[in-house]
């Protein structure tokens, strides 16, 4: 397993294919700062960029994912940013990169995800839950707002009326609960939590093809808000009319009917489709 120490307030590794990003301040049960929020953002943007990495496992280390923001420190500095440039808040700056992803996000979660702990996982692929895990978005008992891009991604994953039931008393929540509700896709015992994220992550790493799951995780994303089916429909035909040139279809219906694993050689830092509306972003 390669380790990157480069970090002080996560941690980053790499093996069989699946990088593992960890929040990583136990002592302060992985409270948020701007230092982890950049951290994090440029560590998920290193395996994004790595053809070898297939899916990224997100979690923390100790018996919490997050509390939220570190208040012990006095809040975040609003006035840090570069001259002409808008601050973004922290949370919103690894949902946004994890929306971008090229790659899947599986959010393994345990004890405390509270506020910034809860939103920046919204735009993963997954969320695992461990059976002792607490969820809140708590903002309006702070006398603050919701953050993360949160208010876009939770009514899509919960529906309007869940989200608003959350999001405007503030209350905590566990992971029954979110369950029942889609907010997170499984529970799970806690020291067997991490085991499920990696064979979830080991099976997409090994049965799907990157090029087509970055492609299909965009098209989710980007285009099912669209007023109308036929925007998409357009991007659809273009997509399947690449069929004829493109190996990895060749080769996930060969690997079928010979009953063997895929070998996929398309990778995503090369061969997305030129045609993609979203490509520039």
């Amino acid at each position: 397993m390669a380790e990157h120490a480069e970090y002080t307030e996560i941690t980053y590794r790499t093996a069989d294919r699946i990088a593992t990003v960890a929040l990583n301040r136990p002592h302060a049960r992985n409270g948020y700062t701007v230092r982890m929020a950049d951290e994090l953002a440029d560590a998920l943007g290193r395996a994004d960029a790595d053809d070898d990495v297939r899916v990224v496992v997100l979690t923390g280390e100790g018996t919490d994912f997050s509390v939220g923001a570190d208040l012990s420190q006095g809040g975040f500095d609003f006035d840090s940013t570069e001259p002409g440039t808008q601050w973004q808040e922290p949370a919103g700056r690894v949902s946004k990169r994890v929306f971008t992803m090229n790659k899947p996000v599986i959010a393994a979660i345990r004890g405390a995800a509270i506020g910034g702990g809860i939103t920046i996982t919204l735009s993963a692929d997954y969320r695992l839950a461990a059976t002792d895990a607490r969820f809140g978005f708590v903002f309006v008992r702070r006398g603050i707002y919701p953050e993360g891009a949160s208010a876009w991604f939770l009514p899509k994953l919960v529906g309007l009326g869940r989200a608003m039931d959350w999001m405007i008393s503030g209350r905590v929540f566990d992971a029954e609960e979110a369950h029942a509700a889609g907010l997170v896709q499984s529970v799970h015992e806690p020291e067997r939590l991490l085991d499920a994220a990696y064979e979830l992550a080991a099976d997409l790493a090994a049965n799907t093809a990157p090029v087509s799951v970055a492609v299909t995780r965009q098209l989710l994303y980007r285009m099912s808000n669209m007023d109308s089916p036929f925007p998409v429909h357009e991007v659809d035909s273009q997509l399947i009319a690449s069929i004829a040139t493109n190996p990895d279809s060749v080769e996930g219906v060969l690997s079928f009917l010979q009953k063997r694993p895929p070998e996929f050689r398309l990778r995503v830092g090369s061969d997305l489709p030129a045609f993609l509306p979203w490509k520039e972003d």
